[in-house]
């Protein structure tokens, strides 16, 4: 507690109010307020070729489609990754060693919120803004896939009712449905999104394809993955649903999820 001493004739001591301290979190981008693309560059697929080493931000990716920051100090933490909540979602997010963190992220129109939380001192940084995207759909189907290991590759696929299969062999199908990016060092999240489902059933499988232990550590074998289906997204009839699945052995494809929409 600090005291100031303040003399008017006889001195009272007045006690104040202690410091706050300066969040080390940091996102620059999104920024909060009224977001309205300027540009053509919020595309929700980018070219990767298989193996893909990591998410890489593509050249002149619009601010208005990317979450980038800092975390301060972050080596502290030993490589635990923070934690990333978009609209709600909880996702793991890679820090590097600077403490840096960028990835691209297809917001939709309308209220958005975003929200990264230091491993360390659980220092918070928050967004909230107001996506104009005038020309983008909403993601009537959304579904997520992020996992709890690093340097793990961990697939997401998607099997539509017409049977268009979105993998990341198939990134972008006929039925508008597409697969962002191809996340093969650990986290993800991967996310495959349609602005207009199709009515019928759907087919969630996640594909442990490797990676995750070592001679030394084979308990690193284990890992969980999430996956979280959001319908409707930002309207009053917004569903989310999440199943988390530990998955043992490398080359496991497994059932998540079976569902009909609507």
């Amino acid at each position: 507690m600090n005291y100031r001493i303040v003399c008017f004739g006889l001195c009272t001591v007045l006690a104040m109010p202690p410091a706050v301290a300066e969040s080390a979190v940091s996102i620059d981008v999104p920024k909060g307020g009224w977001n309205a693309p300027g540009d053509k560059k919020n595309s929700f697929t980018q070219q990767v070729t298989y193996p893909a080493a990591s998410v890489n931000t593509p050249p002149g990716q619009a601010e208005t489609a990317l979450i980038r920051g800092r975390i301060a100090a972050h080596a502290k933490s030993g490589g635990q990754p923070a934690t990333l909540v978009v609209n709600g979602v909880a996702m793991p997010l890679r820090i590097e060693q600077d403490g840096s963190f960028e990835r691209p992220y297809s917001f939709s129109p309308g209220s958005n919120s975003v929200e990264v939380r230091d491993p360390d001192s659980l220092d918070v940084s928050r967004v909230q803004f107001l996506h104009n995207g005038k020309e983008q759909a909403a993601a009537g189907l959304r579904v997520v896939l992020s996992w709890d290991s690093d340097n793990t590759d961990l697939d997401l696929h998607v099997i539509a009712p017409d049977g268009g299969h979105g993998w990341y062999g198939n990134r972008v199908l006929e039925n508008g449905g597409a697969l962002d990016v191809d996340v093969t060092t650990g986290y993800g999240p991967e996310i495959f999104a349609m602005p207009a489902p199709l009515k019928g059933r759907y087919l969630v499988y996640v594909n442990y394809y490797g990676g995750g232990y070592s001679d030394d550590d084979p308990a690193q074998e284990l890992t969980t993955a999430r996956v979280t289906v959001i319908t409707q997204e930002g309207t009053v009839n917004e569903k989310q649903e999440s199943i988390t699945v530990p998955l043992r052995e490398p080359g496991e494809l497994t059932l998540i999820r079976s569902f009909v929409y609507p």
